[in-house]
């Protein structure tokens, strides 16, 4: 009789519908799973659906028992011919299916490992550490929510004034605030950010007053260890903060090493204008940038002392000059400015520092005065993710690319919803030759930052580099900023023998930003064989002021003109030659637990 069943399940299909049924339930989790915290799902809806499918599982069996599609449409089993045979109406194409979403699963099942977990989650493994803490944005409860930059400013300052307590591991800004919005449970979100605590509140503004509520959660059990709630003027702010972080180190019980850090006080009007300005800088759109400089300037005019004001003028016109939006010398020379008096009023101030270390590599050429900058941010503040991100930046630009590649390993596993960190791990695996790493990390960058300019570029280039014109020319295609898409387009073109397009996007792109990518287009040039060409806009990159240069050491794309007897010269001409860059003494020590 056993038997009997058997041959009827398979005559009827059923074990066939079965199987196609587990695999569509596992497919269909797997994308849910991945895509789900995007939309902002919680994270228990996997779970939900695995449970409703077995609930719907016999069902479906039942279903496939009594019915089967037929050539002619769903037909119950009884109305199915004698002659006609079942299995061969839908017992191949039940196959053919159930391998299609096999694969698809697979394929999901894949990316989520070495995709989207690929620097993401891989320390997810790694023990959390007892005294860590995330700070997430604050709440907007105002009526106004415009005032929505003020809640984030609050937070964010909070963030890095606990980020000076020596013994207390801080999850950085850019993946603390990537999960705005997402409707996370408590462990999921100490389990994204790799931390043990959460901080999280709300704000309040009308008119002078303010009201901060604040609460700190354990993650393990999420239990709300603390909470307060202040009723103040907007002119004490400063003090809620002082008074926030103070708390917090002691509800965790750390033990201080030196003096409890605490807020840099200003005028309240000068804050609020910050707060807005920096929002802005971070947005970096031309628009934005203009504003930032301009909201800056109004909170000057108000506090004169304001070393943060001063910092982000230094940050917008840096960002101005490399974007093409304003002349490079007119604003490196507004950027120093702003730079040099904001660490007259505040010579701790990290992030000036670091505005500093850029300027002198980038538009100086001078890489022992950026090392030297760069070593004093970490001396004052060892645990800066951004700090140890710009270090990694410098070793790059020296040529140490394994250096750079451990020190951004690092800032991955600390910062891991920042696409900024995975898209340079990406780029220092890309010059190590890992070009499959490479992929993957720059693939991560992107699914943290749809959209992100340059990184289907970079993924396109890699393509190239793989020997896949075709795959690469599509790639650059989808490439969202005008100006990389043509650098990309141009090279692919080249690669598939498309000489007449080539050609066409070549001219197009050097009618429209010869001055913003005269290094760009010498490395187009050199790949596309023009050698004499490419040394002549070399030289016009030195010219333009380019800072693209800082990166010639170990750009794989300028690799077919090496031999020629006019790179080395041209090299040494700008202080880039191997030997130059090996006298540059900078070192840095690899974090640990946390801290350097």
């Amino acid at each position: 009789m056993t038997r009997s069943l058997l041959s009827e399940l398979k005559r009827r299909n059923v074990l066939r519908a079965g199987a196609f049924y587990i695999a569509a339930v596992w497919a269909l989790a797997q994308g849910i799973a991945q895509l789900g915290p995007a939309f902002g799902m919680p994270e228990w809806g996997t779970r939900w659906f695995v449970i409703a499918s077995v609930i719907g599982f016999p069902f479906w069996l039942a279903f496939s028992w009594f019915y089967e599609f037929t050539p002619e449409g769903l037909k119950r089993e009884s109305e199915i011919e004698p002659h006609e045979s079942i299995a061969h109406h839908t017992g191949r194409k039940l196959d053919f299916a159930i391998i299609a979403i096999m694969a698809v699963a697979i394929v999901l099942l894949l990316t989520d490992r070495f995709v989207l977990h690929h620097g993401v989650n891989e320390s997810a493994a790694m023990p959390v550490p007892e005294k860590s803490i995330a700070v997430l944005p604050f709440v907007n409860i105002s009526s106004d929510k415009e005032q929505e930059y003020f809640s984030d400013g609050i937070a964010e300052d909070l963030l890095n004034l606990l980020a000076k307590v020596q013994s207390l591991q801080v999850a950085a800004r850019t993946s603390s605030f990537a999960l705005k919005g997402l409707k996370l449970e408590i462990p999921e979100i100490g389990q994204r950010l790799r931390v043990a605590n959460v901080l999280e509140g709300s704000v309040r503004r009308a008119g002078d007053a303010v009201r901060i509520t604040a609460q700190l959660i354990r993650v393990a059990d999420g239990y709300e260890i603390w909470a307060q709630t202040w009723n103040r003027k907007f002119d004490d702010v400063f003090a809620i903060q002082d008074e926030i972080a103070s708390d917090v180190v002691k509800q965790l019980e750390i033990k201080l090493l030196g003096a409890a850090p605490t807020a840099h006080s200003a005028d309240p009007k000068a804050y609020a204008l910050v707060l807005q300005a920096r929002k802005l800088l971070r947005e970096g759109t031309a628009q934005g940038l203009e504003q930032a400089i301009a909201l800056s300037q109004q909170a000057l005019a108000i506090d004169p002392a304001y070393a943060e004001a001063w910092s982000i003028v230094a940050g917008a016109s840096v960002n101005q000059a490399n974007k093409g939006l304003k002349p490079v010398d007119e604003s490196y020379r507004l950027a120093r400015a702003a730079v040099d008096k904001a660490l007259s009023i505040d010579p701790n101030l990290v992030k000036a520092h670091l505005q500093l270390s850029r300027i002198a590599s980038d538009y100086d050429n001078d890489q022992a005065a950026a090392a030297h900058h760069i070593e004093h941010a970490l001396a004052l503040e060892p645990a800066n993710v951004d700090a140890i991100s710009a270090a990694a930046g410098l070793e790059q630009n020296l040529g140490r690319l394994e250096q750079a590649a451990r020190l951004d390993e690092y800032t991955v596993a600390h910062d891991p919803l920042n696409p900024k960190s995975h898209g340079s791990l990406a780029y220092d695996y890309s010059r190590l030759g890992r070009i499959d790493e490479a992929l993957a990390g720059y693939r991560a960058a992107l699914l943290l930052s749809p959209g992100r300019v340059g990184t289907a570029y970079n993924i396109g280039e890699l393509l190239l580099r793989k020997g896949d014109a075709a795959a690469a020319l599509g790639q650059m295609q989808q490439e969202a900023d005008e100006n990389w898409r043509l650098m990309g387009v141009t090279m692919a073109q080249h690669a598939l023998g498309q000489k007449a397009e080539s050609d066409a996007s070549l001219r197009e792109l050097i009618a429209k930003y010869e001055t913003d990518s005269a290094y760009n287009i010498a490395y187009v040039l050199a790949f596309r064989g023009e050698v004499d060409r490419a040394f002549e806009w070399l030289k016009k990159s030195v010219d333009y002021h380019d800072t693209g240069l800082v990166e010639i050491a170990t750009d794989p794309m300028f690799a077919s003109i090496h031999d020629d007897p006019r790179w080395l010269p041209f090299l040494r001409e700008i202080g880039k030659a191997p030997e130059q860059l090996a006298k540059v003494e900078f070192k840095v020590t690899m974090p640990q637990d946390g801290k350097l």
